[in-house]
């Protein structure tokens, strides 16, 4: 019986890079409305597991059930962002030459019912992103270029918004707001968001629930407030 709470379900997921097998029998519930945040010491899967997701890498067996009924696993990159999956890559990739708007309406085109307008939501939630839509995306600091790269993601207005280490290299100030807009679009808009964090007091703080990876496998499971000193130690500390 598929879990009817479950924004995406990931069943039995395996993947390999060449001989190396990276990801073993993995299962994952997603749920809707509520952020999960994959955690581990580097090296372990997470950001392997968020590509298989999205579909830059293959999977050689299991599913990715979106929705309740919707299987990812064939689905083509593009495809998964039409069903409404926004995703942020880590080294957030965005466009140095082309102005900060130019850099949202590249996310458009993913759009499934064909608007070409950059929702006002947009600069609702990143106000330095309207008062430089005309400055360059390389011009902008690191933790705006963060926020751009959030925003072109949010263009296609997804139910799913896959982040990988949102906060890395980063100021703080800017880490706390998009944490703060996290939860805004979580309880606002009714988002399901998966993101890959390091930082606990970051996941302690925004986060509803963790999942803890070791060597491609999950070893740990549960809502954040379960989240024991005795669990950092075996899994996270390095």
């Amino acid at each position: 019986m598929p879990n009817e709470r479950a924004m995406l379900r990931i069943e039995n997921l395996n993947q390999y890079y060449g001989e190396s097998h990276t990801l073993w029998d993995l299962e994952l519930d997603v749920p809707k409305g509520q952020c999960t945040c994959v955690m581990g010491r580097n090296g372990v899967g997470k950001t392997t597991l968020l590509k298989c997701v999205m579909g830059e890498e293959t999977t050689a067996k299991g599913k990715l059930m979106y929705e309740g009924d919707t299987d990812l696993t064939k689905r083509r990159l593009e495809d998964r962002a039409r069903l409404g999956i926004g995703y942020v890559p880590q080294g957030r990739q965005i466009f140095p030459l082309l102005t900060v708007e130019e850099n949202l309406r590249t996310g458009l085109a993913a759009r499934s019912d064909g608007s070409r307008k950059i929702p006002e939501r947009i600069y609702e939630l990143f106000p330095v992103l309207k008062e430089m839509k005309s400055r360059r995306g390389g011009d902008l600091s690191g933790g705006q270029q963060q926020q751009l790269a959030i925003g072109r993601a949010l263009v296609i207005e997804p139910r799913l918004l896959i982040l990988d280490e949102p906060g890395e290299g980063i100021q703080p100030n800017i880490v706390t707001q998009i944490g703060e807009v996290i939860r805004r679009l979580i309880e606002e808009d009714g988002l399901t968001v998966l993101l890959v964090e390091q930082k606990l007091p970051f996941a302690r703080r925004y986060a509803d629930n963790f999942v803890i990876m070791d060597r491609g496998r999950r070893v740990a499971t549960g809502e954040i407030a379960e989240l024991s000193d005795e669990l950092i130690k075996q899994h996270l500390t390095v």
